[in-house]
């Protein structure tokens, strides 16, 4: 399926004088020696040319500069699989007595400095004191509004988790932290947090940088966590493309229980679409893995692209009415908003929220 393509040929030859900053590993079928690559899809590279016309195109809708939220205490453990929305691709995962985060960001910007890039928006839906002991972190990919240098360093500080993340990302994350306990995989690599409990790095369209120079020399993707409690996919960041990727994971891993999906920053899409999925993708992807229920995550918490911020909801509303999906099987997230898949297979949205903040 991950055929090398003319991509990744061209991408060799480009990089034959560089050295990958991150990781030294053998070439595949999505990694040319220097940099990765996602094999037979579109290139998510963009020139300088076409970063001036999106940014001096259009303009981007305007956003509030705040919005309320709510928060939740959780539980310590849970028995059954509870997702809790922290905000954008922060979420807390409770299954089965482990609790796990997806791309932990508390802090008010998701940019390398704090005085300037994407401002949040909304309060995290989970004030970090209140957060259960973590045993383990899914880390998707090394972008600012995923990986959070800051908030990574108060999470060992004060829990000491198991940080599971594609190649490349550990160099990152311990030059910060260097007692970071980091386990690092390919796509379809699989770790093993306890017996039952497994987490499977898959594949997603998408790529990779901190700063200037370093694009593409660490590997991004999502996950397949299989719990004693149920099945949950997290995406991270990925573009739709022609759909093989999630239609592999359905016959490799199985049904999905739940999976979250990106629904916002998809504007332009001339722009966005090789590399995040707007709200109708993202149905499509829950399709292809014949998941029973998905959640809208990646949306209104930071300003990344063009489209309005309240968007997404409107446009995942028609993609599941043109489907004949009903809206209770994928809402989108807001932060503080709990979901539980209990052991007789219903699914519960539980807006159980402190006062407004």
């Amino acid at each position: 399926m991950w055929r090398a393509t003319k991509l990744g040929r061209d991408n060799k030859a480009i990089n034959e004088m560089s050295r990958n900053r991150y990781y030294d590993g053998p070439l595949s079928n999505h990694f040319d020696g220097v940099r990765f690559f996602n094999p037979d899809h579109p290139n998510t590279d963009r020139s300088l040319k076409q970063m001036l016309q999106w940014k001096f195109g259009e303009k981007p809708a305007r956003w509030p500069k705040s919005v309320p939220g709510r928060q939740v205490k959780p539980d310590a453990h849970v028995t059954d699989l509870r997702v809790t929305m922290v905000g954008h691709a922060t979420l807390l995962i409770q299954a089965a007595g482990i609790n796990v985060l997806t791309d932990p960001v508390w802090s008010q910007r998701a940019s390398p400095v704090g005085f300037a890039g994407p401002r949040r928006v909304t309060p995290p839906g989970i004030a970090f004191e209140d957060l259960p002991p973590i045993d383990a972190i899914l880390l998707s990919h090394n972008h600012y509004d995923h990986l959070d240098v800051a908030t990574l360093a108060r999470l060992h500080t004060e829990h000491d988790p198991l940080i599971i993340t594609p190649l490349g990302n550990d160099t990152i994350v311990q030059r910060a932290i260097p007692q970071a306990r980091v386990v690092t995989g390919d796509w379809g690599s699989c770790i093993v947090l306890r017996e039952g409990f497994e987490a499977h790095i898959v594949p997603a369209h998408h790529w990779s940088a901190r700063g200037i120079g370093d694009r593409r020399m660490a590997l991004w993707g999502g996950f397949m966590l299989r719990t004693p409690a149920g099945q949950i996919y997290f995406a991270g960041d990925t573009g739709y493309g022609d759909g093989e990727i999630f239609r592999s994971m359905r016959e490799r891993y199985g049904k999905t229980d739940i999976a979250l999906l990106p629904i916002g920053a998809y504007a332009p899409k001339w722009f966005m679409a090789a590399q995040h999925t707007d709200p109708d993708e993202a149905v499509r992807i829950m399709l292809d893995l014949e998941a029973d229920h998905a959640i809208g995550i990646h949306w209104g918490g930071f300003q990344l692209t063009d489209e309005g911020r309240e968007e997404p909801l409107a446009l995942l509303s028609t993609a599941l009415k043109h489907r004949g999906i009903a809206e209770q099987r994928f809402p989108a997230a807001l932060p503080g908003d709990r979901f539980d898949l209990l052991a007789n297979g219903s699914f519960q949205i539980s807006p159980e929220q402190l006062p407004t903040i």
